[in-house]
C-alpha cells in the first residue's frame, strides 16, 4: 500500500488564503470588523468557468490538494477559518472592555477645547464606521477590575457616549512609563500645544515622575524643561485652563506672560478679572490669550511719594498720599481733632470748587 502524504492542518494551511485586502482602508474595515473585503478564493471561484476546480488554479504547493478532502471542509469554512485568525493577528490581543470601568490617564495632557464639533464629528466617524484602532489601558492601580487609559482617550469617551464597548490592549505599567507611553503618543501626532506640554510636565512633576521620564515623555532636553517648569510656577495652572490650549501661542508669548505676572504684583489681580468676563470667555483661547497678555503689560502706575504737609513755620506736620484713586491726609496727633473739624466744613466747597474748575476747562 502507498502511503498517502502527510496531511496539512487548516491553520498550517492558514498562510496559503492571507490575501492582502485592495486598500488600506479595506484592510482597516477587516481589523475592526466592520466589513470584509472579498477573498481572492472567492473571486477566483466566481470569474472561473463552472467546470473548474478553484485549487487547481493556485500555484503548486500553495495549498495541498487533500486539505478540503480530508476535512470535508468547504471554501466557505476555510475562509472564515483564516479570517477569524486573521482578527485574533491584527488584534494583538485586544479585547472589549465596558467603557465604564476605565478611568482617564492620571496625567491630564489636554485642557479644553474650544468647540466640541470635531469630537462631534469623531464620535458619528466612530459610530458609522466603528473602531479601527484599540485603545491602551493599564490596571487601575487602586481600584481592582478598573482601568486607566494610557492613550485614546477620544475613542473612550465616544465609545462611553455611545453606550458601545471599547477595544483595548492592556499593558501593566508604572506611572513613569505611562507618562513616557502617553509621551510618545502625543509626540506622534504632533498636536499638543507648547502650554499642554508644560501642564503635562507640571502634573508630572507633582506625580514624582523622574525627570529623565518627563524629559523622555516631552522628547525634551534640560533646557526645555526649565522654561516649562518657570511658565507654570508664575502663571497659575486655573488661569491657563481659563485662556485654553491656545494651539497657536508659543513658548515665547507664554514667557513674556510670566515674566509681566512676576514683575508687576497687580497683574494677577487684572488678569483673573479679564478672564472672568463673558465677552472674553467667548472668545477662541487663542484670542482669550491675545487679551490676557494685554492685560498684564498695562504699564503699572507710578507710585506717588508722599507730599510733606507743613506748618507756616516749615515744620512738617503731617504727609498727604494719592494713588490708586484714594486720597489719605494723615497729621501730628495734636492736630488731629481740630484737622478733622475744619476738614468736614471745608471739603463741600472743595468739591464744588473742583467741578467748577472741570466745568470751565
Amino acid at each position: 500500500m502507498t502511503k498517502r502524504p502527510g496531511r496539512k492542518s487548516i491553520i498550517a494551511s492558514f498562510g496559503s488564503f492571507a490575501v492582502p485586502p485592495a486598500s488600506q482602508s479595506d484592510a482597516d474595515e477587516c481589523r475592526d470588523g466592520q466589513g470584509q473585503a472579498p477573498s481572492a478564493v472567492e473571486d477566483r471561484r466566481t470569474e472561473s468557468p463552472p467546470d473548474a476546480n478553484p485549487l487547481a488554479e493556485r500555484r503548486a504547493g500553495r495549498v495541498g490538494a487533500g486539505v478540503i478532502g480530508v476535512t470535508q471542509r468547504t471554501l466557505t469554512d476555510l475562509r472564515e477559518e483564516r479570517d477569524r485568525l486573521q482578527s485574533l493577528v491584527d488584534s494583538s490581543g485586544s479585547i472589549a472592555i465596558d467603557p465604564s470601568l476605565i478611568d482617564p490617564s492620571p496625567f491630564k495632557d489636554r485642557l479644553p477645547d474650544d468647540t466640541d464639533a470635531d469630537f462631534e464629528r469623531f464620535r458619528k466617524l466612530l459610530s458609522d464606521e466603528g473602531q479601527k484602532v484599540p485603545i491602551q489601558v493599564r490596571p487601575h492601580p487602586k481600584d481592582q477590575g478598573r482601568y486607566q487609559v494610557i492613550y485614546g482617550h477620544r475613542r473612550w469617551r465616544a465609545a462611553k457616549d455611545l453606550g458601545i464597548k471599547v477595544k483595548a490592549t492592556i499593558l501593566s505599567l508604572d506611572d513613569g512609563e505611562l507618562a513616557v507611553a502617553q509621551g510618545i503618543e502625543n509626540a506622534a501626532r504632533q498636536d499638543l500645544s507648547w502650554i499642554e506640554r508644560a501642564v503635562f510636565a507640571g502634573q508630572m512633576d507633582g506625580a514624582g515622575v523622574r525627570p529623565r521620564d518627563i524629559k523622555a515623555a516631552l522628547s525634551i532636553d534640560d533646557a526645555e524643561l526649565a522654561r516649562l517648569r518657570m511658565v507654570l510656577r508664575v502663571v497659575p495652572v486655573e488661569m491657563i485652563r481659563l485662556i485654553g490650549r491656545a494651539p497657536k501661542i508659543g513658548r515665547p508669548r507664554w514667557q513674556e506672560l510670566a515674566r509681566a505676572l512676576d514683575t508687576d504684583r497687580y497683574a494677577l489681580p487684572r488678569l483673573r478679572k479679564t478672564l472672568s468676563a463673558d465677552k472674553v470667555s467667548k472668545l477662541s483661547s487663542d484670542e482669550r490669550f491675545r487679551h490676557a497678555l494685554a492685560t498684564v503689560k498695562v504699564p503699572a502706575k507710578p507710585e506717588l511719594r508722599p507730599v510733606d504737609l507743613t506748618d507756616p513755620s516749615g515744620k512738617v506736620v503731617g504727609k498727604a498720599s494719592i494713588a490708586d484713586g484714594e486720597v489719605t491726609l494723615t497729621v501730628a496727633k495734636e492736630l488731629a481733632e481740630p484737622f478733622r473739624a475744619f476738614m468736614e466744613q471745608e471739603v463741600p466747597d472743595l468739591m464744588t470748587r473742583f467741578f467748577d474748575r472741570n466745568r470751565d476747562e
